[in-house]
């Protein structure tokens, strides 16, 4: 049997412990209301950004914590089936801004994908679509719909590679 040195031993607990609470730490969900990297970068929302509400011209404005709490809402409820904007049941009809418009009815507006969210329908608008779940508000209130919305189009508008088709 070989003989450690307990100041060696000690040292390389030490190591492991510091590691596995950083790890412990790195793995907790960000604080509330923190503002979240991509959301600065590529969303571009170091200023509130503006988005439409409805098809008559209402506009919003959406800040960073906004549209950071839309984002930590997407990566909770939606990423499993919409990784980066796509639509993993039905790639033709991603979440971009394109699609978003093409839909029927269109859903290029806060108060549009609030309707889809509550009450999902295919792509057509011909029937309920059971794929994506409907969201009532005993699940999210009012104001998480529309920052998960806003973090939705805002990405759709400036997200580099979001509701790409091609893989």
């Amino acid at each position: 049997m070989r003989f450690i040195p307990y100041s060696f031993s000690l040292l390389r607990g030490f190591s492991i412990l510091a590691v596995c609470i950083g790890w412990m730490l790195s793995s907790l969900p960000a604080e509330a209301g923190s503002i979240d990297p991509f959301v600065l970068r590529y969303l571009d929302a170091k200023e509130p950004v503006e988005l439409a509400v409805d098809t008559q011209g209402q506009t919003q404005l959406f800040t960073a914590k906004d549209l950071s709490e839309g984002k930590r809402l997407f990566e909770e409820n939606c990423k499993n089936c919409h990784v980066a904007g796509t639509t993993l049941p039905n790639p033709l009809v991603p979440l971009s801004l394109e699609a978003l418009k093409g839909a029927t009815p269109p859903r290029d507006t806060i108060q549009s994908l609030v309707v889809f969210l509550r009450q999902p329908m295919t792509f057509d608008g011909s029937e309920e679509a059971y794929l994506c779940r409907q969201v009532p508000e005993s699940w999210m209130s009012p104001v998480q719909v529309e920052r998960l919305s806003a973090f939705i189009l805002r990405s759709a508008q400036n997200a580099p590679g979001w509701g790409s088709t091609s893989f």
